[in-house]
């Protein structure tokens, strides 16, 4: 959410006066590809500007394209994201990509920013120049204070629901923080999942018994039956 309200801050301005009538693109935002490699990569940035490639184009051949829009559309600062995706790949592919990255900000002379997991983070620090090229910002878990009743009652406020949830009493707020873990992404999933099933009983409304009903189960405790 912070990268995609960082993008539109920056949106793409129109075509200039150059004779490629390409866009600036200030801020330029890719997904590493799952089971990723150079082509791939190379691929997604070709894809989000818009340049039209063939899936059988040889790595090089998509290397120098992407660089060359990366150039002619201004790109100011690149933000990959799901930086943890380059883990699913061979160790070779990982180092490879690691040393591409290494190369990209090189070549470019902008910014990089890196954005996942605390395993996208331990990717990083694996290469020692990289590692001090990245500086990490660890988001951490919300804590039940003002800000977090603000979420709550914007949450609220969003629901098709008849009756009100009061989601910031002490209560209700607790027990929706508690089983989300302090994760952003939960506390939604939580709320809305609620609301579903609010509606579809007739209750009209989000309580304690509700999100029991839902069947939540924490980020923790999913981690353990995955395992």
């Amino acid at each position: 959410m912070i990268v995609e309200k960082f993008r539109r801050a920056h949106p793409p301005m129109p075509p200039s006066s150059a004779p490629e009538g390409a866009v600036t693109v200030p801020v330029l935002k890719v997904q590493m590809p799952g089971g990723p490699d150079e082509a791939r990569f190379f691929g997604a940035i070709l894809e989000e500007l818009g340049y039209p490639h063939m899936l059988s184009d040889r790595v090089a051949k998509r290397q120098d394209a992407a660089v060359r829009m990366l150039r002619e559309t201004g790109v100011s600062v690149l933000v990959i994201d799901e930086l943890q995706n380059l883990l699913s790949g061979s160790r070779l592919h990982q180092r490879r990509l690691l040393n591409l990255l290494r190369w990209l900000g090189n070549e470019l002379q902008i910014p990089l920013i890196a954005a996942g997991t605390p395993e996208a983070l331990h990717a990083i620090q694996s290469d020692d120049q990289l590692a001090n090229r990245f500086e990490p910002v660890r988001l951490p878990p919300w804590r039940n204070g003002e800000e977090y009743r603000q979420l709550l009652s914007t949450l609220e406020a969003l629901l098709p629901l008849r009756q009100p949830s009061h989601l910031a009493a002490p209560a209700l707020a607790d027990k929706i923080l508690s089983a989300a873990e302090g994760i952003l992404g939960e506390v939604v999933s939580i709320v809305t999942r609620a609301a579903v099933r609010a509606v579809i009983s007739g209750t009209e409304a989000l309580t304690a018994k509700l999100i029991d009903e839902t069947g939540i189960i924490s980020p923790s405790q999913r981690r353990r039956i995955a395992v």
